[in-house]
């Protein structure tokens, strides 16, 4: 049985700009660490690796919210020209709940990040896009009322 969502992963380039992003968002770094060779280079698929592995946390929630960010020493990350694009195949976008759209939408501007779009309003919630690390879509949504548990 699946208990709660664990982490997320994002291969950036610019380890910096990525953690900056999620602090503005909330997120504290919890570990920082340096993989390589075995186990890792056979768990992931990945001959020779090499790789800063950063573990941030979002502050104060329960469940455990966690960010990943990997930056490859060796190999060099292959990018993906069509990761801002949503009519892709795979994944889409990581969206997280805020108490307060435009009040996040503030914050990230004052740091240099911009909105992708407007605001709207969808399925009794307020959702916005944000360009994120290496154009990764980052949606937030405020809920108008928080909705009941399921099950």
């Amino acid at each position: 049985m699946l208990r709660h969502f664990d982490h997320l992963t994002i291969v950036v380039r610019d380890l910096d700009r990525a953690k900056a992003f999620f602090g503005v968002l909330g997120f504290r770094e919890a570990i920082s660490v340096v993989i390589t060779g075995e186990p890792f280079s056979s768990y992931m698929g990945v001959p020779d690796i090499e790789a800063d592995h950063v573990t941030l946390v979002l502050e104060g929630v329960t469940p455990r919210t966690e960010i990943q960010l990997l930056r490859y020493r060796h190999p060099d990350p292959l990018p993906d020209p069509h990761v801002r694009e949503l009519n892709k195949l795979g994944m889409n976008h990581i969206c997280f709940s805020v108490d307060d759209v435009e009040e996040e939408v503030a914050k990230l501007r004052s740091h240099g990040f911009e909105p992708r779009n407007r605001i709207m309003d969808f399925h009794a919630r307020k959702l916005v896009f944000i360009d994120g690390p290496e154009g990764v879509t980052v949606e937030l949504a405020q809920w108008h009322e928080q909705p009941e548990p399921v099950g």
